[in-house]
């Protein structure tokens, strides 16, 4: 018996999988997750909204469907020639560091590719070649680098969590900032207005909207973290 995400077989089909989740994305980059709902789906497909349940059996299905889809030669693109992790010539040799930072990089643009991209991909739980790929390149790049297993094992949640969890932030202040530009000066009118001097004299970099500065500041905090933990221990 086949399942809900699964098509039926004997009749050819009105849609496919592949163009659901085109669509889908494409609904998500006009009006945003929350305006993503499965009958509006199929009425841009132009189908009635349970021939959808043939290929997603939930919402949350599809939305998984679409994070797998977010992440699709991610891994890849990052471990190309001439994408900046390597040494300038396509020659890697062991820089684990630059060719993490490639692959934290290419997440975050990929994510970042998409209307809440980051929403969609921070509330899922994908298994597909794309986001296990991605994760094995990870791992890969520590293990071969001499980190414990353990340890590269966290890296990637660390990693990739900090770069959901950043890219998330940035996509909900940029909307804000589209729909209330105010929102910058409210926050400086509030620093200035009370008694917060640390807060006055860092208020350029509190206001700033150079996430990328800010994401790669942090990006550089883990990466120096696990150039620690690369010590003596990490080949016994």
């Amino acid at each position: 018996m086949s399942s809900p995400s699964t098509p039926t077989r004997g009749r050819p089909a009105r849609l496919d999988r592949a163009r659901t989740l085109e669509t889908a994305l494409d609904l998500l980059n006009q009006s945003g997750l929350d305006a993503l709902t499965m009958r509006r789906l199929a009425d841009a497909m132009d189908v009635q909204a349970g021939a959808l349940y043939r290929y997603f059996a939930t919402k949350q299905d599809l939305l998984t469907a679409m994070a797998e889809r977010m992440l699709e030669g991610v891994a890849e693109s990052a471990e190309a020639p001439g994408d900046g992790g390597g040494d300038g010539d396509g020659n890697r040799g062991d820089d684990w560091s630059a060719r993490l930072t490639a692959l934290a990089r290419a997440h975050r643009t990929a994510l970042l590719a998409h209307r809440d991209g980051a929403r969609v991909f921070a509330g899922t739980h994908a298994t597909g070649s794309s986001v296990l790929g991605f994760a094995n390149t990870f791992v890969g790049v520590l293990r071969e680098a001499g980190f414990r297993d353990d340890d590269a094992a966290r890296a990637l949640y660390t990693v990739v969590n900090y770069t959901a969890g950043h890219t998330l932030e940035e996509q909900a202040a940029l909307q804000a900032e589209d729909e209330a530009p105010e929102s910058v000066s409210t926050l400086r009118d509030a620093v200035t207005a009370g008694t917060y001097p640390h807060l006055s004299a860092t208020l350029p970099t509190l206001t700033s909207t150079d996430f990328t500065r800010l994401f790669e500041f942090g990006l550089s905090l883990i990466i120096e973290g696990l150039r620690g933990r690369r010590g003596p221990s990490a080949s016994d």
